[in-house]
């Protein structure tokens, strides 16, 4: 299994031939080493409705043969009002097959809305997640825009994690103290810090969070956007 980090909350995770995006922010990222047309795949996940991982999940759909966009039932139907024909709405404690990979919906501490500011209005979007993919005997855990929660130890209980993206950047979502905690509770092989650095309200230091990783008995990665790495599969 090959990992490719685009930068924010951008995954794409590759397997079995098979190329899946999880909340695809590319165009309007300023750290992205890619454009949204330069990537294929065969799925999208969407975590959340907020613009920085929604943004291009509509048009990468549409130009990759109506990809399937799976996310909560919500913002499915919001999905499949910009266009997307294959939009899947799934909810809280749910397992999507993808045919190549399996997803299963778990919950996040956050918010999920659209903000239309021409009419000032914010559409409702339906409660934020994380996914758990599972593919090639592996599971990768995307925690989503999340704050600090005590049921991310029975996640990490009940499904035991190769790789875990957790956000870091603070303000918006939990900052590295908090992150080191839940690492700890996911209890994943590797943990990789995500959600940072993108605007400057969110800057963290990536290589010190592994280093308290480390300290703690934990494998951690930093990862810059372009980044790619592998994962034995099982």
């Amino acid at each position: 299994m090959k990992i490719n980090y685009h930068g924010h909350a951008c995954i794409q995770i590759q397997t079995g031939g098979k190329s899946l995006v999880i909340d695809p922010f590319l165009s309007g990222n300023p750290v992205a080493k890619i454009k949204p047309e330069d990537i294929k795949t065969d799925a999208i996940l969407l975590t959340h409705a907020h613009m920085d991982h929604i943004l291009d999940a509509a048009p990468l759909s549409i130009a990759n043969n109506d990809a399937p966009v799976v996310a909560n039932v919500e913002l499915a139907t919001y999905m499949s009002w910009q266009g997307v024909k294959n939009a899947v709405g799934m909810n809280m404690g749910g397992t999507f097959d993808l045919g190549f990979a399996k997803a299963k919906m778990v919950q996040a501490f956050h918010s999920s809305g659209i903000v239309i500011e021409e009419t000032k209005q914010i559409l409702y979007a339906g409660m934020p997640a994380g996914f758990l993919v599972f593919a090639e005997g592996l599971t990768i855990l995307h925690a989503g825009d999340t704050s600090l929660y005590s049921d991310m130890k029975m996640i990490g209980e009940r499904h035991p994690i190769d790789v875990v993206f957790l956000p870091i950047g603070d303000h918006y979502t939990m900052g590295p103290e908090d992150a080191l905690q839940a690492a700890e509770w996911y209890n994943a092989k590797l943990t990789v810090p995500i959600h940072h650095s993108t605007f400057p309200g969110i800057v963290q230091d990536a290589e010190q969070f592994v280093r308290k990783l480390e300290e703690r008995g934990l494998k951690g990665k930093v990862v810059v956007p372009g980044d790619e790495f592998e994962v034995a599969g099982r």
